[in-house]
């Protein structure tokens, strides 16, 4: 298949996905619970890169 060929293929079925969370909630509501989940989760490993830099920093100035 030609990459065009690909890329009609995902537009098409990004449509259907598309019209499927327009017609159905659960759909819907089943999005907003994976958005929320990787919103919580990309938190979470923000907080602890910043956490982790905030060590490396102190160490370092203890050791000057």
């Amino acid at each position: 298949m030609s990459k065009l060929g690909w890329f009609l293929a995902g537009v098409g079925m990004g449509l259907l996905a598309l019209q499927q969370l327009r017609d159905n909630p659960k759909a819907q509501g089943a999005v907003d619970e994976i958005r929320i989940a990787a919103k919580d989760f990309s938190d979470s490993i923000a907080a602890g890169y910043q956490e982790r830099e905030a060590e490396l920093r102190t160490s370092a100035k203890t050791k000057k």
